[in-house]
């Protein structure tokens, strides 16, 4: 027999073909690892490790001012109705004792008055409220609103200002400051980049 023969139990033995890393063993640079499908890497996901965003400052100055505001419409609402009540009562007791005449119609036509005061200072207030609310998952149409919102608030700081300069009443003054300091820091709060990208984001 000669070393060259196949069959040859004494001979080298015949090559053997290449197998394939087995699993569990370090693999060779530059070959992916077999047996694990790589996972793609996101950047933050719902669930997954992304920290979650802050209201901006401006935007929660805005927020607290409009409960704020909110809670003075409340106080003023009440008492507007309660001098509605008082002057429709006055008014009819007018009548009662001198008959229809026209004092009774005119404390009747501004206990009216004083009633649409006073739901319209109502109703403001529940805006305010819903403002305030919504702005946490709002998006732009909050935004928008809030920044007229307080626009209007200043411009009536502004011509309440102007009366009261005119009158030359200080309490009316200081509140005339207010409502121009609360209006314009609800405004820059919604025009500034920061509360724009607040309302912008992407909500899940």
């Amino acid at each position: 027999m000669s070393f060259g023969d196949p069959n040859n139990p004494y001979g080298p033995p015949p090559p053997q073909p290449p197998t394939a890393p087995g699993y569990g063993y370090p693999q060779q640079p530059g070959i992916p690892p077999q047996g694990y499908p790589q996972q793609p890497v996101y950047p933050g996901y719902p669930g997954g490790n992304m920290m979650p965003q802050t209201m901006p400052g401006l935007v929660t100055t805005a927020r607290v001012l409009l409960f704020i505001v909110a809670a003075a419409q409340i106080l003023i609402g009440i008492f507007l109705l309660f001098g509605a009540a008082t002057l429709n009562d006055a008014s009819n007791a007018g009548e009662d004792a001198f008959g229809d005449n026209g004092l009774s119609d005119i404390g009747h036509d501004g206990a009216g008055i004083i009633l649409v005061l006073a739901l319209l200072a109502l109703g403001l207030s529940a805006l305010s409220i819903t403002l305030g609310v919504k702005m946490s998952r709002g998006g732009q149409g909050i935004r928008i609103t809030t920044m007229v919102y307080g626009i209007l608030g200043a411009v009536v700081g502004v011509l309440a200002l102007i009366g009261a300069a005119d009158a030359g009443s200080s309490a009316a003054l200081v509140w005339a400051l207010l409502w121009i300091g609360f209006g314009g820091t609800m405004a820059a709060g919604m025009i500034a980049p920061s509360g724009s990208a607040w309302f912008s984001r992407p909500r899940y």
